[in-house]
């Protein structure tokens, strides 16, 4: 189901329990991409107040991009998104899937 602008949360709860709306957002300009500003986005995308589509155009991300995050909070949380810890998170995921 497609939602329209009336029937979007003006707030969403944000990755450390506040209220986050849309003015609350990481600026569009972001380039420093730290954990608390990908779960940010990543809370609005989850809650509704923005629309994949929306939130890849206003922060120029990649699909797969957004979606690895999403992933990463899914799965280790905020401190998933950190990049020092990444490709250990990686490690840890895969050698679980195949012992699984």
């Amino acid at each position: 189901m497609l939602r329209t602008e009336i029937d979007r949360p003006a707030v969403v709860v944000g990755p450390l329990g506040e209220a986050l709306d849309r003015k609350a957002l990481p600026p569009r300009d972001t380039r420093r991409w730290v954990a608390r500003r990908k779960a940010e986005v990543v809370a609005a995308v989850n809650g509704g107040l923005l629309t994949i589509a929306e939130a890849c155009d206003r922060y120029d991300l990649t699909l797969e991009e957004l979606a690895s995050w999403q992933r990463a909070v899914e799965r280790e949380g905020m401190a998933g998104l950190r990049a020092t810890r990444v490709q250990h998170y990686r490690q840890v995921h895969e050698r679980q899937s195949r012992f699984s």
